[in-house]
């Protein structure tokens, strides 16, 4: 579903990932682990449009590398960002609204919010309150819902337990992995590694822009030395 081959990133002249290739399969949960800094929003904003970049990213066997924004939204990519960044003046069913405004059936706008609310009760319970008085886990979930509302053959999900207390992580990888047992093909990008790998299919683990080591958690897991650097940065 997604094919990224030789990506590096830039922001101005200061080269942030070199030359990375990855891949994520329909179906798959893959997730690019790492400390602050490692490069992983840096690709996750390369695979979206929003920074200046080289090398081939395709999604579902489509070139999308010079494609704007909008382009690439339309053609199946949606991010949760880090940090959330919900319309905070706007109601929980405003956002989930705006998260499907590329959807031209009002009906399938209609239909999906109802299941995403029912899929996220907390949000279904506050669909009429602003989603800037929401908590930080509340959030994200109105962070993941809106990402869904447009249908995405990929969903990217950039940091989703940060700054969450662990009894919410909990919950936000319990909706992430019933997510990945729907069907949904998901890039996870964390800091997490102990969570991360306990859903992901396959994991790469970043550092300093470049690949430093991939596999799956259980080959991973057999290396003692990759293990305690990758729970130093869970």
């Amino acid at each position: 579903m997604l094919a990224v081959d030789q990506l590096s990133v830039f922001h101005g002249p200061i080269e942030a990932v070199h030359g990375i290739s990855f891949n994520v399969a329909a179906g798959q949960c893959v997730s690019l682990l790492g400390p602050n800094g490692a490069g992983k929003t840096s690709t996750i904003s390369a695979i979206t449009g929003v920074v200046r970049a080289t090398g081939r990213i395709e999604v579902d066997g489509e070139i999308m590398s010079d494609q704007p924004v909008e382009s690439r939204i339309l053609k199946g990519v949606s991010v949760a960002p880090e940090g959330r960044r919900v319309f905070a003046n706007l109601s929980v069913e405003d956002n989930l609204k705006l998260g499907g405004a590329i959807v031209q059936n009002k009906a399938n706008i209609r239909s999906d919010i109802a299941h995403w609310l029912q899929t996220f009760p907390v949000l279904g319970e506050r669909r009429a309150q602003l989603a800037g008085t929401l908590s930080g886990g509340e959030q994200q979930m109105l962070a993941i819902a809106r990402a869904l509302m447009s249908r995405p053959k990929i969903l990217l999900l950039d940091e989703p337990s940060l700054g969450l207390a662990p009894k919410i992580v909990a919950q936000i990888f319990d909706i992430i992995r019933h997510l990945k047992n729907e069907g949904m093909t998901i890039l996870l990008v964390e800091q997490n590694a102990t969570q991360a790998l306990k859903l992901s299919d396959y994991s790469y683990l970043l550092n300093n822009g470049k690949i430093v080591a991939e596999g799956s958690a259980e080959k991973l897991g057999q290396s003692n030395e990759l293990m305690a650097e990758l729970t130093g940065i869970a």
